[in-house]
């Protein structure tokens, strides 16, 4: 993946979230972004994936700017993923309904190629047997998962995370992530917005650390835990690596 961010910039009402942002990173798999809550991170996801429109500035997703024009914004999300804290399943579906539906309705897939491709990611995340399920019947983590498979089944160029294991417990916060190293391991893009910083050490190439909506450093995982540049970052790592 190839990102650069220019000066970009996002309010809500007098609330600035996002400070004219600037990055450029080239041949990166996966991009950790850490930092205080309310320090941007999640804006600024939502906005690399096309739901959020900011106020100034541009991004460029290797070499192709994303337009914020309705039309051009339903095409760049059909090119993502994005899998949130909250899981977005629609309740009244079926896990199956939940992964074949955006194939179907947005992507054009034929029912039959769209219910193949279903079942074969539902397999592979061990979530078959619970296909029939509406999501008010899965575990925390089974709904994570149907996420996943949901954004991983529309073939995307990039993964996005929204904090993926900050509804679980402990034990499905594990499972969860050792998907997502998973899916790391066989050379997919991803960025994450996540407060696990040990995952994020391990599966990231860049980290940057966000902070008042400003970007205050980004690096690699050795020199952002390691060498922080700044006393904010330092005082955040120490502060959450105690817990």
């Amino acid at each position: 993946m190839k990102l650069e961010i220019r000066y970009l910039s996002k309010s809500y009402g007098s609330q600035a979230v996002l400070r004219e942002i600037s990055l450029s990173l080239e041949r990166v798999h996966t991009l950790a972004l850490i930092g205080p809550s309310g320090g941007g991170k999640s804006t600024l996801l939502r906005v690399i994936a096309g739901l959020e429109r900011p106020d100034r500035g541009e991004v460029w997703l290797n070499d192709k700017e994303i337009v914020f024009q309705e039309k051009m914004l339903r095409e760049h999300r059909r090119s993502v993923g994005t899998v949130f804290q909250s899981f977005n399943l629609f309740p009244h579906l079926t896990a199956f309904a939940n992964v074949t539906l955006p194939l179907e309705k947005v992507h054009r897939y034929s029912p039959s190629d769209a219910r193949q491709i279903a079942e074969d990611i539902l397999k592979r995340f061990q979530l078959i047997e619970h296909a029939h399920k509406q999501p008010a019947l899965l575990s925390g983590g089974q709904r994570q998962r149907v996420a996943i498979a949901r954004a991983i089944a529309i073939k995307p160029k990039l993964l996005l995370f929204d904090e993926p294991t900050s509804a679980l417990d402990p034990e499905m916060t594990g499972e969860v992530l050792d998907l997502i190293e998973e899916l790391r391991e066989e050379g997919r893009d991803f960025l994450l917005v996540t407060h696990q910083m040990g995952f994020a050490r391990r599966v990231a190439d860049q980290v940057a650390v966000l902070s008042h909506g400003r970007i205050l450093e980004c690096g690699p995982p050795s020199q952002v835990f390691d060498n922080s540049q700044t006393e904010v970052t330092r005082q955040f790592l120490s502060r959450i690596l105690k817990y």
